[in-house]
């Protein structure tokens, strides 16, 4: 059926359970998934696991996927979504590969050596554009469609379809580069066009269709377990979108890029309806992160704070990845930590959030009764005196939830 629209497959298998219109979707977008999950996963195994479930949820949610004008954005998004709870258990010895692969020397005229430096990071560097900009990438380089191709199937013009690719090759760069990896664009877009798309193995499309058609009534327990998992993370990473919009636990565009509010007083509101419960890190809880970071949430936020004074902006930069312009660097530059509180996590009412964004309440549907949700961010309580001599008080959030291991500042300025 190579000239029927996605949506109308979509449309066949939801209203009469057609296993002819699942097939050729699994056909479509099977080598998509596998590749995804195959960058994830590192073998053929697990990504063929991974693949699976990620069909399984299409059979289970195609209803509520009519309206989309393709189904690349979703499958994408949701193979990173399972992928990553596939994952969560392999993510430390994940990261030692990667750190092996960056100790090697880079030859920028050979694509497939640059290609196995980058391969290990890709999907993590993914993570640091938005949504919209995954979609187009994934368009032109997983899919090779045209420029136009892919303009018209997001319905957006084919300049802006240019400049939106632009940009997110150029934080793909940067990103690339903060890790040691210097690399031009033509040969990094060149490095994925050429190999980020392998082929599933000829078996798992029809074993794959045959399971999730049926909704996964026929997959194993570890793959209806990792289904769950991936669900769960997919609602909390709608509700984390919520948030960016109206508190200050936040992830702009969809990277780990900070924000500074300037004008507190209705974010603090928001906070606080937010917040059902605040929990005090114990010493225990302390250990664990020293061990798993190299410091505590209290050093972390002492550091950050240090370098600021000092105006610092290359160690400021360890904490925050992307260009600090200059604006921030005046709000931050010069403070003073007048003091800091105990570090806590908190847990945010689902109620509360989807009073702030009611569009989300489908997306908790699958969370039964439950009535909030704990978020990944730990918040350092502080009072810092800012260089023109106002005082701040707020809660500094941090978070290390991420291949390296690192803290990042995720907002409360």
């Amino acid at each position: 059926m190579p000239d029927v629209k996605d949506m109308d497959l979509i449309r066949e298998y939801a209203d009469r359970d057609s296993e002819p219109a699942f097939a050729e979707l699994v056909h479509r977008y099977i080598n998509l998934v596998y590749s995804v999950a195959l960058r994830y996963a590192g073998n053929s195994q697990d990504a063929q696991d991974v693949t699976q479930a990620v069909f399984i949820i299409l059979a289970q949610k195609a209803a509520s996927l009519r309206q989309r004008p393709t189904l690349t954005g979703w499958l994408y998004e949701t193979t990173r979504f399972t992928a990553k709870r596939f994952l969560r258990t392999k993510i430390r010895r994940q990261f030692r590969e990667q750190e092996a692969y960056m100790q090697s020397t880079l030859n920028e005229s050979d694509t497939d050596g640059v290609w196995r430096q980058l391969a290990p990071l890709l999907e993590e560097a993914m993570t640091r554009l938005n949504e919209k900009e995954r979609t187009l990438l994934a368009l032109r380089f997983f899919e090779n469609k045209s420029g136009a191709e892919a303009a018209a199937l997001l319905g957006i013009e084919v300049w802006a379809a240019r400049k939106r690719v632009e940009r997110a090759v150029e934080k793909l760069r940067t990103f690339f580069a903060w890790r040691g990896i210097r690399v031009s664009t033509g040969i990094l877009t060149a490095a994925i066009s050429a190999n980020s798309v392998q082929a599933a193995p000829v078996a798992l499309a029809k074993s794959v269709t045959a399971v999730a058609a049926a909704k996964g009534a026929a997959a194993s327990i570890s793959t209806l377990t990792l289904i769950k998992g991936a669900l769960k993370i997919m609602a909390w990473t709608k509700a984390k979108t919520a948030v960016v919009s109206g508190v200050v636990v936040l992830l702009a565009a969809g990277t780990i890029t900070p924000i500074i509010i300037h004008h507190r007083a209705n974010a603090e509101q928001a906070m606080a309806s937010l917040f059902t419960s605040k929990t005090e890190l114990s010493d225990t809880d302390n250990t664990n992160y020293r061990q798993l970071t190299g410091t505590t949430p209290a050093e972390m936020a002492q550091n950050f704070f240090d370098a600021c004074s000092r105006e610092d902006w290359s160690t400021v930069g360890k904490f925050w990845p992307d260009t600090l312009n200059d604006r921030d660097k005046k709000y931050l530059g010069g403070m003073e930590v007048i003091s800091l509180g105990k570090p806590f996590k908190a847990r945010i009412s689902i109620a509360a959030l989807l009073e702030l964004r009611p569009n989300l309440r489908d997306q908790f549907r699958g969370m039964g009764n439950q009535k909030d949700f704990q978020g990944p961010q730990v918040y350092v309580p502080y009072e810092i005196r800012l260089k023109n001599g106002s005082i701040k008080k707020w809660q500094l959030a941090i978070r290390c939830d991420n291949p390296e291991h690192r803290w990042y500042f995720d907002g409360g300025l």
